[in-house]
């Protein structure tokens, strides 16, 4: 059965013209939701925790700023932005009870909804709008007049217009241009988690440190080793992204073309499917999400551990110093400021 996928013909403004949003959280996402919305001419407002360092930024950015408690109680639809592991506690302390029957509640994830870690009232439309890139982008492509692909799902009906209401959202996004895919939370959540754990973060992140140990190990020098395994590899995925791997494979050499064919399964084999159908295995049975979950709760320590290893492998170290030298990584003034530290330094 084919995918659905919307379009701006699919959705207008109106359902959410005469209604006011509540931003929940103003980081990458946040941000990008609440000036998209915004410029769509649509009523937004964002909800913030006392003492919040975003409240600054958002208000320089000529928006309305209350706390989460408040900003819930002054919408009809409430997007939730913050940290997985916070949904929970920012809920049930200032959203929860401030929510209205006829309310919408919305997410860009899926995970405390499919896990159940938020129980959403009766009465309320539940639904997900999940842009399928950073905030940054987000933002970019919309003032850009693109816009990002994204995701769709209704958890809730109440009204029996969930979809179009989240679909209208959608469009004051931006993601209407692009493109936006019917799915569901348990769809959306457990593909979202096992592409970044097998793929997108932790498949690149582990495949790069083994292959710069490998060369290291064996002699090699470790700025060689960079560039061979980490530098090198955005070059390869814009091709993909743009193309393709039938692109990429047209673009480069005949001899990294016939290594792509004859290493590939050497590397990434039967074992490694093995192991992603059980990671796979740990996020449909909830496994995951409940180790993720008694970390945050026992304080972070493993993942804290975890972060800062990462963090003192030699691949960073040697990036660090490697990235220093090359300002076209930056743009504007920040590019400026780093040419000219490594010129009064000497380097």
């Amino acid at each position: 059965m084919p995918a659905t996928i919307y379009y701006e013909n699919d959705a207008t403004l109106a359902p959410l013209q005469d209604k006011v949003i509540a931003v929940i959280g103003y980081g990458s996402q946040g941000r990008a939701h609440s000036l998209n919305l915004r410029d769509s001419g649509l009523s937004v407002v964002v909800g913030l925790h006392d003492g919040s360092k975003s409240k600054a930024k958002a208000e320089a950015d000529g928006l309305r700023v209350e706390s989460v408690a408040d900003a819930v109680k002054a919408a009809d639809v409430v997007m939730v932005l913050v940290p997985d592991h916070s949904q929970k506690s920012v809920y049930e302390k200032s959203i929860k009870d401030n929510l209205k029957l006829g309310d919408t509640l919305m997410f860009a994830h899926g995970f405390n909804i499919h896990f159940g870690q938020i129980e959403p009232l009766d009465g309320i439309d539940v639904s997900m709008i999940a842009p399928k890139a950073p905030g940054t982008r987000v933002r970019e492509l919309y003032e850009e007049g693109i816009g990002v692909p994204a995701l769709v799902a209704v958890h809730q009906d109440a009204s029996g217009n969930a979809k179009e209401q989240a679909l209208s959202y959608a469009r004051g996004l931006g993601s209407l241009s692009a493109g936006v895919l019917e799915t569901t939370f348990k769809e959306e959540t457990e593909t979202d988690l096992f592409g970044e754990q097998a793929v997108l973060c932790g498949g690149v992140a582990a495949l790069i440190q083994t292959g710069f140990e490998t060369l290291t190990e064996a002699g090699y020098q470790p700025e060689s080793a960079y560039f061979e395994v980490l530098h090198e590899l955005k070059l390869i995925v814009d091709l993909i992204y743009e193309g393709g791997l039938t692109h990429m494979r047209e673009v480069v050499s005949d001899t990294a073309e016939y290594g792509d064919y004859y290493a590939g399964p050497k590397v990434i084999n039967a074992d490694t499917k093995l192991a992603m159908k059980a990671l796979l295995g740990k996020i449909q049975d909830g496994s995951f999400a409940r180790e993720w979950i008694a970390e945050n709760e026992a304080g972070r320590e493993k993942f804290l551990a975890m972060r800062q290893a990462g963090t003192d492998h030699d691949v960073e170290r040697v990036g660090k110093d490697l990235r220093a030298m090359m300002p076209w990584l930056k743009t504007g003034k920040a590019a400026r400021e780093d040419a000219k530290a490594a010129m009064t330094s000497g380097n």
